[in-house]
């Protein structure tokens, strides 16, 4: 994901986040690679040991790597999907000047890349909010089912 929308907008790394910027590092290939750590492996904590918590602990078929890895991998199909909507969405109403940077962003940003700047902060919401909401749901959906399995009689 970082890697594509570095490349689209490089300044959304470089200018928009801090304090890495202030390295002078301004390869996507590397700035992606960064970013792609820091803004994601709290979340990956925060849902992840509730995810083996919901998955492991308690009555119920003990839920497996091989169970959790294909339905993960559905909502990072979703996440990137929705991402490339809403790039494409920011993209449209950017370049109509229905939305346009503000304050530090758009002083700092060059005039022809807020677009691209726009494109990127949209795509990276989109798939945010999608990887939070969707690996909330993934916790509530092993919950259930495999408490549905304790009142059917099927305890493992």
């Amino acid at each position: 994901h970082d890697q594509i929308t570095a490349r689209i907008c490089v300044e959304y790394f470089t200018i928009g986040h801090q304090p890495i910027s202030d390295f002078a590092i301004d390869d996507p290939t590397i700035l992606g690679l960064i970013w792609g750590v820091i803004a994601t492996w709290w979340v990956g904590v925060l849902l992840g040991v509730p995810l083996a918590f919901v998955s492991r602990f308690g009555p119920g078929p003990k839920r497996t790597v091989s169970f959790l890895v294909p339905r993960m991998m559905k909502l990072a199909l979703l996440a990137f999907i929705l991402a490339i909507l809403s790039g494409l969405v920011g993209y449209v109403a950017a370049s109509l000047g229905w939305i346009h940077l503000t304050g530090r962003m758009a002083v700092e940003v060059p005039p022809e890349k807020h677009v691209a700047f726009l494109v990127d902060l949209w795509a990276h919401n989109a798939s945010y909010a999608t990887g939070f909401l969707g690996g909330l749901d993934l916790c509530v959906h092993v919950w259930r089912q495999r408490a549905t399995s304790v009142s059917h009689g099927d305890v493992s």
